[in-house]
């Protein structure tokens, strides 16, 4: 369903990238490699593999502290990455399911990892330049090409040097005329130093559509607002924010949608952008966008993102298993394409299950050792078929122990809030609606689509 890059920056997460990185070595520890040395060229052999599953994050201007386009800017970390590549931290991947149950896997094969692991005991030999591939090509600036339309935050938002920053809401009309259909999505910080989050919502004229699912643990009203728990923001976001569009987070992905899949984006829409900010000491000007592709053609379904949350939770001081669940039911035959598990720094592992109506149940997502540095959208190869009454469980576990070494204080009791010292259970959902083409576009679907 999509092409996935791990793009995505937080102020927050800075400093905990930099452990997590390739950084356990240092230039220096292996500026002595020999470049004739026999066994697996970089030219030949090691290149495509970094060109395939590293330069998407490790170039210039990315999340990764460094880059590695060339043999010159890969040569001095050769055992830091040797070391990570052994141990499974690089490329980043936090769900158990086997090799090819998800489309987005960044892990390597065992052949890749051989290849690397060879290649640096063989003193990390260059090869003959004659046998380099070209380098990939990126548009500046955005991973999903060149955007048809952009749209920014009105103007720029100072942040602060210190402090606690509220959530930040901005409107920004579509000024669309006609419906279009949206094949790619890309959220853009302006300032990834201070820029923790930014979801994009997408409000339509008019009454919002059935969501396609009702949450059944907790009772829910609108999103994320609890029977008797409303939400404290919502005066900050008038008519509610309306579907998710797209994200951006520490990890998080570029969404391109497989042909035949688009989203819907009704003419007048209004998108909404809430973003969370972090101070950095440095007083910094923000002004985030979100690019959008559209498609080519009419598609022949609508792909919905959404989310499902427990905002009524409490997490002991001290515990260090502690869990927290949520569930939704479909009303539709429909199918799931992807799930975003996201908690903060107390996260520690993450299950979801279907319940089918005949009582079935399987487990389709366990992240055994979730990371708040890396929050994957995990895409399926194969989208799964959830018939009408079907169940979606999701199961967070949390450490707010002393154990837990980002716990902000393991001293304290921890309940929903936007900040990182604070939690959240929240899951995002892609799926599509079985009964819903395009004909819901109106018309022929292709509204202004080029």
């Amino acid at each position: 369903m999509q092409r996935i890059s791990t793009g995505g920056c937080a102020i927050a997460a800075v400093a905990l990238l930099g452990a997590a990185m390739l950084m356990t070595g240092t230039p220096a520890a292996t500026a002595a490699f020999s470049t004739t040395a026999p066994g697996p060229a970089y030219s030949k052999d090691v290149a495509p593999i970094i060109y395939k599953h590293c330069v998407e994050c490790h170039r210039a201007g990315e999340i990764a502290p460094m880059s590695l386009l060339t043999y010159e800017e890969v040569r001095p970390w050769a055992r830091a990455i040797r070391e990570q590549v052994a141990q499974g931290t690089m490329p980043p991947w936090h769900a158990s399911a086997p090799r090819g149950t998800f489309s987005n896997d960044r892990r390597l094969s065992d052949a890749e990892r051989d290849t690397i692991i060879r290649w640096v005991d063989a003193g990390a030999p260059k090869g003959d330049p004659k046998d380099l591939p070209a380098a990939p090509r990126f548009t500046q600036g955005w991973e999903i090409g060149t955007p048809d339309v952009v749209f920014s935050m009105p103007s720029e938002f100072e942040v602060p040097a210190s402090g606690t920053v509220a959530y930040q809401y901005f409107q920004v009309p579509t000024n669309f005329k006609e419906d279009k259909w949206i094949q790619a999505v890309e959220v853009r910080p302006g300032a990834r130093s201070v820029v923790h989050h930014v979801l994009v919502f997408c409000r339509e004229p008019g009454e919002p559509r059935p969501p396609g699912f009702v949450q059944i643990t907790p009772k829910l009203s609108a999103f994320g607002g609890a029977h008797g728990h409303e939400d404290p923001h919502a005066a900050r976001r008038p008519q509610g924010p309306g579907a998710l569009l797209g994200t951006t987070a520490p990890g998080t992905n570029a969404m391109v949608f497989s042909p035949g899949t688009a989203i819907l984006v009704k003419a007048g829409a209004v998108l909404l952008f809430q973003i969370h900010y972090t101070t950095n000491g440095v007083a910094t000007k923000d002004r985030s966008s979100v690019g959008l592709i559209f498609a080519k053609q009419p598609p022949e379904q609508e792909m919905r993102n959404s989310a499902f949350v427990n905002p009524l939770f409490v997490i002991p001081a001290g515990a260090a298993n502690e869990k927290v669940e949520s569930a939704i039911q479909f009303d539709q035959d429909s199918h799931i394409w992807a799930l975003f598990p996201h908690t903060h720094l107390r996260g520690k592992s993450w299950e979801y299950r279907l319940v089918y109506p005949d009582g079935r149940s399987e487990t389709v997502l366990s992240v055994p050792k979730y990371d708040f540095n890396w929050q994957t959208y995990y895409v399926f190869s194969q989208p799964l078929a959830v018939p009408k009454g079907t169940r979606l469980e999701a199961t967070a576990r949390y450490d707010n122990s002393a154990g837990n070494r980002w716990n902000p204080d393991p001293g304290v009791d921890v309940r929903w809030g936007e900040q990182t010292w604070q939690e959240m259970q929240y899951s995002g959902i892609t799926f599509t609606i079985d009964n819903q083409r395009r004909e819901s576009a109106g018309g022929d679907g292709t509204g202004g689509v080029r």
